[in-house]
């Protein structure tokens, strides 16, 4: 079972072309920096290769202690949440997370520009698709340590996909919303209580 205290360690996952200078990338941060100055922060520039992003945060989070840990995913970076979750059985909060994403982002393969720097460029690669089929097939095993904020007004992902992928979950439905959360300012204070750290 999750600890019942505050967490101590905190991951932070961004979304496809995204980065950790997203807005709510940056509220998390901020609210960590002013609010728990000892917890221990992590924000990392995902790459693009699903399979080297997950190498990259097991490999972070290694000595993290699994019981005062916890990891935060938007979009894409809530798919890689839960596959950090079901790795370590942390506890895991999930915005708007892309549940099918081999399939969402098959349209997406070649080359593509970051959101916040759009000078910056990658190859979303036709392997990068198959490693997300691969990843798709863990499991999702004890709901009571996910919280998910989804937004029926989400415009690029289906809200009925994503509450049916995470049954038994603790779940904050919006009625309308985005994709983006612009009003994640009125959610963050049920996403620190539900990581102890209201």
């Amino acid at each position: 079972m999750p600890a019942s205290g505050p967490v101590t360690h905190l991951l932070y996952l961004h979304g496809f072309r995204s980065s950790p200078q997203s807005t709510k990338a940056r509220q998390f941060a901020a609210r960590v920096r002013h609010e728990h100055p000892a917890v221990t922060w992590l924000c990392p520039q995902l790459p693009p290769s699903p399979a080297a992003a997950m190498d990259l945060l097991l490999a972070a989070v290694a000595a993290w202690p699994r019981e005062r840990m916890a990891v935060v995913g938007s979009s894409l970076g809530g798919f890689y949440a839960t596959c950090v979750a079901e790795a370590t059985g942390c506890k895991a909060v999930l915005l708007n997370p892309a549940v099918h994403p081999a399939r969402d982002l098959a349209t997406q393969v070649g080359e593509q520009a970051s959101w916040h720097d759009p000078a910056q460029h990658f190859v979303f690669e036709p392997a990068y698709v198959e490693e997300l089929r691969a990843l798709e097939n863990q499991p999702y095993t004890r709901p009571e340590r996910y919280f998910a904020v989804i937004a029926k007004g989400d415009e690029v992902l289906d809200w009925r996909e994503m509450t049916a992928r995470y049954p038994g979950a603790q779940l904050r439905l919006l009625e309308g919303s985005d994709h983006a959360l612009s009003d994640f300012d009125g959610h963050i204070d049920a996403v620190f209580a539900f990581l102890g750290l209201a």
